[in-house]
């Protein structure tokens, strides 16, 4: 069945104001908010399988329905692919290939990140597919630069890659990265191959899409 979607509405035309003022106070504070059980339960299933295959990590953050990951599992042979999504709903739709190198978790994102940070370990590649935009200008600090989370992501390192359909989204997102002294690169794609389905939906609707790629850190397995 074709589904169109229709194009991000926003009370905003241009970055958001406080950006820099969010980025740096987050810089500053430490995210204390305490753990989800499923999320612990679930990151401690994950980290011994981490350990057994003791490969170079891949996250793939709000993975939805697991569809991206196989994808990034095929992608990237010889690595670990982990996705990550909170929605039982979304990951049962997952349909399984033959690659064992992949597995989908249920966990809270935010925790995830946070005990995999703590674990120490380091990302070879985090790719984050069309997150919640959240196009309110009032709810600028749910979005991922724009949160207390984004420091973690930044101690997760690696090469991030991050694809949305509304580019004043992946403009802050490079203003955020540049608050913390770090560049990125944003193009515009025309995706051959959809990696999801929010992806071949918003392609069918003709929208444009957009992509930032950026070096989060030096130590990179």
């Amino acid at each position: 069945m074709h589904t169109t979607s229709r194009e991000i509405k926003s009370n905003q035309s241009f970055a958001h104001p406080k950006l820099s003022a969010f980025v740096l106070r987050h810089l500053n504070s430490k995210f204390r908010r305490p753990y989800s059980e499923h999320s612990v339960s679930a990151f401690k299933h994950v980290a011994q399988r981490v350990l057994e295959e003791n490969k170079p990590l891949i996250f793939d953050s709000f993975c939805g329905t697991g569809q991206s990951t196989a994808i990034l599992a095929q992608k990237h042979p010889d690595c670990m692919i982990i996705g990550i999504d909170q929605s039982e709903v979304r990951l049962s739709k997952h349909r399984p290939n033959t690659r064992n190198n992949y597995l989908l978790v249920r966990a809270d994102t935010d925790d995830f990140w946070r005990l995999a940070a703590a674990a120490g370990w380091i990302l070879k590649y985090h790719y984050i597919f069309y997150p919640n935009p959240w196009p309110k200008s009032g709810h600028f600090k749910r979005r991922i630069h724009g949160s207390p989370l984004f420091i973690t992501l930044l101690e997760l390192g690696g090469c991030i890659e991050v694809r949305s359909n509304w580019q004043i989204y992946i403009e802050e997102f490079g203003m955020a990265l540049s608050c913390t002294g770090r560049t990125a690169v944003i193009t515009r794609i025309d995706p051959g191959q959809p990696v999801s389905l929010f992806e071949k939906k918003y392609r069918d609707s003709n929208q444009h899409l957009w992509r930032i790629n950026a070096k989060l850190s030096a130590e990179i397995l």
